[in-house]
């Protein structure tokens, strides 16, 4: 095995998902840690990994979450190659459209254990269509200590499912990092100081403001802190879904006449933890 250091993460060489020895818990057991170390994994030249193998790669770091429903036409598609397996596309045809367009996210930020994982596999590679990624490590570390101070009294609510309320900054629940809870597009409000006397949640403009100056933290100075994953044919990417934020880039909806087909499975592994606060 081999390691190449990228802007965010790492790119293996020399291991083949798909080979038997792999599977070992001894191999498993170092990609397991060379995820929690550097958040993104890339290895290229695997092929095509068939749903199978690719839910069975995802159960390495957990209970697979996400589970598709046949009934939903937002997360399900009849050529899913796996009921675990989400299916995304820039072609109705072939997959789900506009996933991950909403703005920069964490998988699962509505739910009350966020996903821990996200596994990528891309199927046919367009002429550009690239996931984005944003190390939180590294855009705490980037903002001024009054931002800071702010962003620690914030708490998201989602605007899906049950509302929760998670804190927007906390501790990641395996290395103790600062890591963010964030869904720019599925945001329905902030609350200041939640569970003091002090408590207030924001009105729409606020909630807004505080939304695009989240962005404009994560792709300021010419976006020096987002690594954009290109991707090859064959790439197998694993991602710490806690440390890391996403965004399907604006070029990857484009239509395939102009671009090409874009066809990526995905998968999401269920979280341990709620977001906490650190203490």
């Amino acid at each position: 095995m081999e390691i190449c250091v990228k802007k965010l993460g790492i790119e293996v060489r020399g291991v083949r998902l798909t080979d038997p020895t792999i599977s070992s818990d001894e191999m498993v057991e170092q990609i397991q840690k060379l995820v929690t170390k550097h958040r993104i994994l890339i290895f290229r030249d695997q092929g095509e990994v068939s749903g199978d193998k690719h839910a069975e790669i995802s159960r390495w770091f957990g209970t697979i979450g996400g589970t598709l429903s046949k009934d939903d036409p937002l997360y399900s598609h009849p050529k899913c190659p796996h009921p675990d397996v989400y299916r995304i596309s820039n072609d109705p045809e072939e997959g789900c459209i506009n996933v991950g367009r909403s703005g920069w996210h964490i998988d699962g930020s509505y739910l009350h254990e966020p996903f821990g994982y996200a596994l990528y596999h891309i199927i046919a590679v367009p002429k550009t269509g690239p996931t984005e990624f944003i190390g939180f490590k590294e855009l705490i570390n980037s903002i001024s200590e009054e931002t800071r101070a702010r962003w620690e009294r914030l708490w998201m609510v989602a605007d899906k499912g049950e509302n929760l309320a998670h804190p927007l900054i906390y501790a990641h629940p395996v290395t103790g990092e600062s890591v963010m809870c964030i869904h720019l597009g599925m945001t329905k409000a902030f609350i200041w100081d939640k569970d003091t006397p002090n408590e207030q949640i924001t009105n729409s403009d606020e909630t807004n403001e505080l939304l695009q100056e989240i962005r404009s933290e994560i792709e300021k100075d010419g976006r020096r802190l987002i690594y954009s994953h290109e991707w090859k044919d064959g790439d197998f990417l694993i991602s710490d879904n806690l440390a890391v934020g996403h965004y399907a880039s604006d070029s990857s909806a484009r239509d395939k006449s102009e671009i090409g087909l874009r066809i990526l499975h995905r998968t999401t592994v269920k979280g341990i933890s709620r977001p906490t606060k650190m203490i």
